[in-house]
């Protein structure tokens, strides 16, 4: 029984009971909530529904716990239900009950913890989107991680998901990136806020080897040759190191063509024909305000020339036109006000502004030997996903971005994330799976196929602890969907993880016969369960986007 169907079985109790004492049934939630207490001395789940729906039903809480205690004690599996506090459920199941959770599991294998709950959901993931004038930072790095990792989990829930790239080469910074580059080549010195970094005579090296005379070019076709070729050269840099981590992406959208399409201008042109935009000192402004901004933007500057909101404004325009009813925007520290603008835009084209949303990561350091690493070799300002991946490789650097919440800054010990011990989180858990796969490979010297498991004997306080938290992954990837955070799936793993290790290291509850003994149905119970763990470990770890190592 997982803890969907004790909900299920809780809602359906509540409201025969409800019936049977002539009071109201729909005063029900449609969902019932059971949570595994803190105590297990208090039971294998709890439930605080008779306290939600005691008044309402016009009971006494204490009283309502105490019927549905009576009804469900005589429901299949469920071995005891007590009142506790106020009108507190304790509830014990059978560990038969309990053990069907592994043979759902084995019987489901990598689709086990999906759904289709967001079935016709049609998502616009965006994500790093890092200006073409660079190697990925660290703050890039960290979306590559949990943007990917949130499209998979939104995936599993069974939502159709883009995951898009948005490709900024247009405008100012594009132009400085030229002209560092062309400076690079013809040795002069950087200029005022331009790029340097050994990547920028990387480039300029590369552009000059394809065409000798560049340096030598009439200065706008020279610019021009640089920033094209330059640009190809970096995004190109930037899919391959984004695919080396394991980041892919659906689409790779160009701002430019927003530009040469007419998008734009046709955007501007609908939100003055709507009365959404206005003309104050020689600039367009949007109204952004009355839209639950807080300011209005400027669109077109006085100059003609269109503000980043612009291309802003067109781009979500273009995303629903494609079709996508939830456009994600996930964005930098420093992009808050977008927030507001980005839902503003939304309203004035007569959309409902919860078609966006936008999730702001916060910052990413560096630590080692309790110093923050501040320097690339290669970018020379800022610290890239490449020198991460170096510093610690791809599954630790994937699972230390997205194992905190994005609204908290985040400090990678390199020392930790690089050290094979259980204090490593990633080796924590990987070390779990390797060690329920060195058992299964163990097993193959045993005849366990003519060996009924009987789970029923899977009674130990370890053994109730791991099958109680395997049956929880389902909830766990559902509300990681739902509320857009990835990093309840590694926090479970590490749960997981550590109920495992509880349970082979109590060496009294041996998976393996020892010495001539015949497998025992206890024997291949276990043996169930620790094959159901390997496989809840697999699927997290892949959501996550990290490798499930068979040995270690």
């Amino acid at each position: 029984m997982t803890p969907a169907d004790l909900a299920d079985l809780l809602h359906a109790t509540a409201a025969k009971v409800l019936v049977e004492r002539g009071l109201d049934p729909t005063v029900l939630p449609d969902e019932v909530t059971v949570e595994r207490p803190r105590n297990p001395e208090h039971g294998d789940y709890a439930t605080n529904l008779a306290m939600k729906v005691a008044k309402k039903a016009g009971a006494n809480p204490r009283d309502l716990a105490g019927w549905l205690a009576d009804a469900l004690t005589s429901a299949d599996g469920v071995t005891s239900a007590e009142v506790a506090g106020p009108g507190f459920l304790n509830i014990r199941l059978a560990a038969a009950a309990q053990g069907t959770v592994l043979e759902r599991v084995l019987a489901a294998g990598a689709a086990y913890g999906t759904s289709e709950a967001l079935s016709g959901l049609k998502i616009n993931l965006e994500f790093v989107s890092a200006n073409p004038t660079g190697p990925v930072h660290l703050g890039g790095t960290r979306w590559a991680a949990v943007g990917d990792a949130l499209g998979r989990v939104l995936l599993a829930q069974g939502a159709e998901v883009t995951r898009e790239y948005y490709f900024n080469d247009h405008g100012a910074q594009i132009d400085r990136f030229a002209a560092s580059l062309v400076a690079a080549a013809t040795g002069q010195p950087t200029p005022e806020n331009g790029y340097a970094g050994a990547y920028i005579g990387e480039i300029a090296e590369q552009i000059v080897a394809a065409h000798p005379d560049a340096p030598n070019l009439p200065e706008a076709a020279r610019h021009e040759l640089f920033r094209a070729e330059g640009v190809e050269l970096m995004f190109t840099h930037i899919k391959q190191t984004l695919h080396d981590f394991g980041t892919d992406f659906d689409v790779y959208f160009n701002e430019s063509s927003l530009f040469a399409s007419g998008a734009v201008e046709a955007a501007v042109e609908q939100l003055k024909s709507s009365g959404d935009l206005y003309q104050k000192d020689g600039a367009w402004w949007i109204a952004s305000s009355e839209y639950g901004d807080d300011q209005d933007r400027v669109v077109i500057k006085s100059d003609g020339n269109a503000a980043y909101i612009a291309g802003d404004i067109a781009y979500f325009q273009n995303k629903r036109k494609r079709g996508f009813d939830l456009c994600i925007y996930m964005l930098g520290a420093d992009h808050h006000g977008y927030i507001g603008r980005l839902k503003a835009a939304a309203a004035a084209f007569g959309d409902d502004p919860a078609t966006v949303e936008v999730l702001i990561g916060q910052m990413v350091n560096l630590v080692r030997d309790g110093q923050a690493v501040r320097m690339s070799k290669r970018a020379g300002t800022v610290v890239t996903l490449d020198d991460l991946v170096e510093a610690i490789g791809v599954d630790a650097a994937r699972y230390a971005l997205v194992r905190w919440s994005v609204n908290s800054s985040v400090d990678i010990d390199l020392n930790l994330w690089t050290s094979q011990k259980n204090e490593n989180p990633v080796y924590y858990v990987q070390y779990a799976h390797a060690r329920t796969a060195s058992i299964g490979r163990n097993a193959a010297a045993f005849d366990y196929a003519s060996v009924t498991p009987d789970l029923s004997q899977l009674t130990a306080d370890e053994e109730g602890e791991l099958i109680r938290t395997i049956g929880e992954y389902p909830r766990v990837v559902s509300s990681a969907a739902s509320l857009r955070e990835p990093h309840r799936v590694a926090r479970y793993l590490e749960e997981l993880a550590g109920a495992y290790h509880r349970f082979q290291t109590n060496a009294k509850l041996r998976v393996l016969p020892l010495g001539d003994e015949p497998v025992s149905p206890l024997n291949a119970a276990r043996l169930v369960m620790v094959n159901a763990t390997r496989q809840v470990l697999a699927n997290g770890l892949a959501l996550l986007g990290v490798s499930a190592p068979e040995q270690m």
